[in-house]
């Protein structure tokens, strides 16, 4: 896994060649990223409004064409990173996929590899700029001052409950189970116990919810936690 990009980056692929899709999936996801696989644009807007850092979009899709429907989403303010995987590779057709709004274009067929390479290439310059910045519900963390603010009012966190609180707003609505929490956070130590996670969570929900009425983070009753 290549540590310089962050494995939580969620990665959005449409195509509708299914042992394709497969295969892609099995190589991004075995890199550490999240993977969605759709065979058509069906739910393609829904899964962008939960998160998607780079979209990996076949052209040749059943209902519309891969490059009109990136042309209609930047059209509609979407600024998320795409790349073309597509069997359209005359220049005439990949000078299209540009102008329609495409960040890179990878002919088909292709080697894994490449695929690997370029949506690395594409997320350490587009990833990093992006997360300066986590926002969720009234929440925000400033990753350069290390500020966090709660209904724009400063709160104070440790350096380990601000890494904490990033993770589970990097993670909103997944369950994180405590040995995940423990790898990511506390780097697997030994000498961690899953007490300990327990320990920290309250603390941190006292710091960002002293009324416990807004229930950021809740217990998953025998895997862990989640952000709500």
């Amino acid at each position: 896994m290549d540590s310089s990009i962050d494995p939580i980056a969620t990665i959005l692929i449409i195509e509708d060649n299914e042992d394709l899709l497969e295969l892609e999936k099995f190589y991004l996801m075995k890199e550490g990223y999240r993977v969605i696989g759709l065979t058509s644009i069906k739910d393609a807007e829904a899964m962008l409004e939960e998160g998607v850092d780079l979209l990996l979009v076949d052209r040749t899709l059943p209902q519309i064409e891969g490059s009109e429907f990136i042309s209609y989403l930047r059209h509609k303010g979407m600024t998320t990173p795409v790349m073309f995987v597509s069997a359209k590779a005359t220049d005439e057709e990949i000078e299209e996929g540009f102008l329609f709004g495409g960040d890179d274009y990878l002919r088909k067929p292709f080697n894994m590899k490449e695929l690997l390479y370029r949506v690395k290439a594409i997320l350490r310059r587009t990833y990093s700029m992006e997360q300066e910045r986590l926002e969720a519900r009234d929440i925000v963390l400033d990753l350069n001052t290390r500020m966090t603010y709660i209904d724009n009012n400063e709160v104070e966190l440790t350096k380990l409950e601000f890494e904490l609180l990033s993770l589970f707003i990097k993670n909103k609505n997944r369950v994180l189970k405590r040995e995940y929490l423990l790898q990511n956070i506390w780097n697997d130590s030994e000498t961690t116990q899953k007490r300990t996670v327990n320990v920290t969570i309250n603390r941190l929900k006292k710091k960002i919810d002293p009324r416990e009425d807004k229930e950021y983070i809740v217990p998953v009753r025998g895997i862990g936690y989640k952000f709500q």
